[in-house]
């Protein structure tokens, strides 16, 4: 393959594991939406998958795979933690005026801090981030030597564009988003997908 294929290929790759909703995704949109930490936020994500796939690359994602241990801990905390996360979402679908509340420029540093946290463990304490993204390395590996960084490289840029596009793009939404039901509805359904993913997490072992 050239290096052009092999770009497309990592991206394409990239952007079929990513695009979905899931706890991190529906995070992130729901940021946008109220346009709280959003650059932030996509930064996080974006070095995130960065930094993972290239150690899967590397072959640190074999270590991790062959280690159950450490997918069981995830598999627990992560599940408990998205449960925990749904359950809130849906006290705020039950209290619609509280969604409303946008942070703006006068929020402090602890809504960053918390808001990173709450995505790092979004990020990093899901099981099905570690697999894919050792699928992904294993996938650049049989490219070869030089061929493995070029479908990286590919990975990365789907990774970028679609992040950004979910944290930038979501805004344009936010004329939906004016009255109290949206919130609601978005909120409940944010709801029933946390608690499913973390049920599912739990249950997958």
């Amino acid at each position: 393959m050239t290096s052009v294929t092999l770009l497309l290929t990592g991206a394409l790759t990239g952007l079929g594991l990513i695009v979905a909703i899931g706890a991190q995704n529906a995070f992130l949109l729901r940021q946008g939406l109220r346009r709280q930490r959003v650059g932030p936020l996509v930064l996080f994500c974006i070095l995130a998958d960065t930094l993972l796939i290239g150690l899967a690359v590397l072959g640190i994602g074999a270590v991790v795979a062959t280690w159950p241990a450490f997918l069981t801990v995830a598999r627990w905390g992560g599940g408990l933690f998205v449960i925990g996360y749904g359950v809130h979402a849906a006290w705020r679908a039950l209290r619609p005026g509280e969604t409303l509340e946008a942070g703006g420029p006068g929020a402090g540093a602890g809504d960053l801090r918390r808001a990173l946290a709450t995505m790092a463990a979004l990020t990093l304490l899901n099981p099905h981030v570690y697999l894919d993204v050792t699928l992904l390395g294993t996938i650049a590996n049989t490219h070869g030597p030089d061929g493995r960084w070029w479908f990286y490289a590919g990975v990365v840029v789907g990774s970028t564009l679609w992040f950004g596009a979910l944290g930038f793009g979501s805004r344009r939404l936010a004329p939906v988003f004016a009255r109290p039901r949206s919130w609601q509805v978005l909120d409940a359904v944010i709801a029933v997908v946390m608690v499913s993913i973390g049920v599912g997490l739990i249950l997958s072992g």
